[in-house]
């Protein structure tokens, strides 16, 4: 792999990331889920790769989010969830608020549009990323500082718009291998100063039932997530007045298992380079899956949500005027309106976020929306 080499102290982080995961897979008995890996890898306490106070956003880190590339998804983003909060008089929750710059546009657009709501609430585990967030706005906006809160987890009701922009593909999968007409888990063991794949029969009920209904074929390997269902369920239980609006990379179910797409879709991302070992510096790479939308769709419904609208990112922030907004900028200042286009092919071109993104909205609650 032709990946930066990590400074020593990184090397050492890792290592501790590693000595922490092996003992847990040791007080299992050796085997280990690799939802429970990557959890670990991603979120343990002070370890994993979004609770570690190294940089994981934009051009300084391992990826670049659509809030990053461009103000202007925050600004679009402002025109339905402004319409929601005029019509709920409710808050915006943002789950997973990653650099905050997304919450930082759209208040400001917002403001802009006479629409700000009471309160802008975040739900981050993060405390690393929470403390981010906190420094840019005391930075950058102490403005709202009166308006934006910090939550620990979902409130029990909510009124208003709650959204998470690349949040469901940070959320563990379940690797399942089907061969030879029988159906394992693939799961993580210890070996050497690594790890290595291992299947077994599953025992997660909840994981066979899910697994049950699927069939893509032999020597097929792909991701079955639980926890992104509860979790959109767990959210639509708390809507009592509004809109959910999720924006992520997948597929629905047909595409997501799609014959042809036999190794499923895990992929690690560090300083801007894709890989597929989830076993390489845990703690210092993300680790990530496509999201299966037909699910997320099925769990919405589930939790008593109607889909508004399921589409491409690239049809929702035509839908919501990103165009329209480009267009007020002067072309005649090349210096200001190139950036900004580039920008915009870059979130709506189908060679890039255009068509792999995908934008499910949800309402609950009231019929006015």
């Amino acid at each position: 792999m032709l990946l930066p080499q990590p400074t020593a102290e990184a090397i050492a982080h890792s290592a501790r990331v590693i000595r922490h995961i092996k003992r847990e897979i040791e007080a299992m008995g050796g085997w280990m889920s690799f939802a429970r890996y990557m959890e670990l890898a991603l979120y343990a306490p002070g370890l994993g790769y979004y609770s570690a106070g190294a940089g994981k956003f934009g051009v300084t880190g391992d990826f670049v989010t659509a809030p990053e590339i461009s103000s202007l998804f925050g600004h679009a983003l402002a025109r339905p969830v402004g319409e929601a909060i005029r019509q709920t008089g409710g808050d915006i929750l943002e789950i997973g608020a990653g650099s905050g710059k997304l919450a930082l546009d759209l208040l400001r657009e917002l403001g802009r549009m006479d629409a700000l709501p009471a309160r802008y609430l975040i739900l981050e585990l993060s405390a690393d990323l929470r403390e981010r967030q906190q420094m840019l706005f005391h930075d950058r906006a102490p403005e709202f500082a009166s308006r934006v809160l910090w939550l620990n987890e979902l409130p029990a009701k909510h009124r208003g718009v709650v959204f998470g922009n690349e949040v469901l593909d940070a959320m563990p999968v379940h690797l399942i291998h089907w061969d030879d007409g029988q159906v394992f888990e693939r799961g993580v063991i210890a070996r050497g100063n690594s790890f290595a794949w291992a299947d077994r029969p599953i025992s997660n009920e909840p994981l066979r039932i899910a697994v049950a209904r699927m069939a893509p074929g032999d020597d097929y390997v792909s991701e079955v997530s639980l926890a992104i269902p509860a979790f959109v369920r767990t959210v639509g239980s708390t809507i009592t007045d509004g809109c959910a609006i999720f924006i992520d990379y997948g597929f629905l179910r047909d595409e997501f298992y799609h014959p042809q797409r036999n190794r499923g879709t895990l992929m690690c991302h560090y300083r801007h380079r894709a890989n597929d070992d989830p076993f390489y510096l845990p703690g210092l790479q993300d680790i990530t899956a496509h999201v299966d939308f037909s699910a997320v769709i099925d769990a919405g419904g589930a939790a008593g949500l109607r889909v508004v609208e399921f589409c491409s990112q690239a049809r929702f922030l035509i839908d919501c005027g990103i165009t329209d907004l480009l267009a007020q900028k002067d072309p005649r200042d090349a210096a200001a309106y190139l950036p900004l286009a580039n920008q915009v092919q870059r979130l709506l071109s189908p060679a890039e976020m255009g068509e792999l993104f995908k934008v499910v909205v949800f309402r609950g609650g009231g019929e006015q929306l």
